[in-house]
């Protein structure tokens, strides 16, 4: 439902007739503001000490935004932020039959330098690559978990530090405002340690979520 809902954005911003042109030279700053679907391309090794385990990690969609600043025609940096999504962590293998054994938020900000065609007038393209740096804020582990293990458990998730691609497009409805369509690629490493009775459990996750965007934004 929710890959279904951005589709019909991205179709409508290609959609939308537009006539006006909309400048991108040296100098100029623009931001964007719009839903972000984050899909995780997940994958873990065993939970420590607990074999034919592992994690999955589930989608959510948050409030994307961007600022950026044009360094040129050609070259951009920019800053991608979303308010902090929270995604629930659920058992597969040997402990999928618990479901859902954590919830955590996740603030994934991500700086990239983009190199923006020519296009047209109305469409305008680019590509970047970056670096995200990625803080986990709160991770509550649920009871089924906790049953299983005997006892309270603390779980604690390392900061990540990952490179980023994307490839996006402006279209413009006059010489400020613009619709946006994008899509990055973020290399996403969580390093989790579960605690339990005196116990450290270390699993790997590697999150690496695609991130879909769909958004207005300006120029000033």
């Amino acid at each position: 439902m929710r890959i279904y809902l951005f589709s019909c954005l991205l179709l409508f911003s290609l959609l939308v007739p537009t006539f006006s042109c909309m400048a991108y030279d040296k100098g100029t700053w623009f931001a964007r503001i719009g839903p972000a679907l984050i899909e995780p391309n997940d994958s873990s090794n065993d939970v420590e000490g607990l074999d034919n385990t592992g994690v999955r990690v589930d989608s959510d969609v948050t409030l994307g935004f961007t600022i950026g600043y044009m360094l040129t025609s050609k070259y951009a940096i920019e800053l991608l932020g979303v308010t902090p999504s929270k995604h629930d962590l659920r058992g597969k293998d040997g402990i999928g039959v618990l479901g859902k054994i954590a919830d955590v938020d996740v603030f994934p900000p991500t700086l990239s330098l983009q190199y923006h065609f020519d296009g047209s007038p109305t469409f305008h393209p680019y590509i970047g690559v970056g670096i995200n740096y990625t803080y986990f804020p709160d991770e509550q582990v649920s009871s089924s978990l906790e049953n299983a293990l005997g006892g309270n458990t603390d779980l604690d998730i390392d900061d990540s530090w990952g490179l980023a691609a994307q490839i996006g497009i402006d279209y413009a409805l006059n010489d400020k405002w613009f619709i946006n369509s994008a899509l990055w690629y973020v290399d996403i490493d969580a390093d989790a340690t579960l605690k339990n009775n005196g116990v450290s459990r270390n699993v790997d996750i590697d999150i690496d979520p695609w991130v879909l965007f769909a958004g207005i934004g300006r120029n000033f």
